[in-house]
């Protein structure tokens, strides 16, 4: 074998290996699932998602606690054709209407995220017994950082950990 054929499946073998490496994920994608929150102790909170990134709307079913209060909150954001949010309080009866300041947000891996490492959740002995998942990380404006864990396939968020200097740790999984 001559050194230009050597050369060549070496740069094949690296090109599929490269080509394998996680790369960020997030299509769009209409989703609901469980929310469990905590933040350094300020507040504990469980309810549901339910998220549409095709409409661009999204509904959050909040219940917790805050100190020694309890709170029933229900919030939606019509981004698309709407730009409003709405922000019901069940444990007071009240609606309030306001005007939504930012964009819709993605639930996706940030094109910045860096890949911290990849793990195979239950078990890889038997197919359809076990996840593979990716945690990716970064940096937030204002010294913030966080990590967030996506499966492999099918890019699904499963645990969102944040550190703001001046508010803590928040995870939502």
């Amino acid at each position: 074998m001559n050194f230009i054929s050597v050369l060549s499946c070496l740069s094949l073998l690296l090109a599929a290996a490269a080509a394998q490496a996680p790369k960020p994920c997030g299509e769009d994608k209409r989703l609901v699932y469980k929310l469990c929150m905590a933040a350094d102790g300020h507040i504990m909170s469980s309810g549901k998602i339910s998220y549409d990134a095709f409409g661009q709307r999204m509904r959050v079913r909040n219940f917790g606690v805050v100190g020694n209060e309890t709170f029933a909150m229900d919030q939606i954001m019509l981004t698309l054709m709407y730009n409003v949010y709405y922000e019901i309080d069940w444990s007071k009866f009240s609606c309030k209407k306001k005007p939504l300041d930012s964009s819709f947000i993605l639930m996706q891996v940030p094109k910045d995220a860096k890949l911290m490492g990849q793990v195979f959740l239950g078990s890889s002995s038997s197919w359809g017994m076990g996840v593979l998942v990716n945690t990716w990380g970064g940096e937030l404006p204002n010294n913030a950082t966080y990590s967030a864990v996506f499966t492999e396939v099918g890019c699904v968020p499963m645990t969102l950990s944040a550190y703001v200097p001046s508010y803590g740790w928040t995870m939502i999984r």
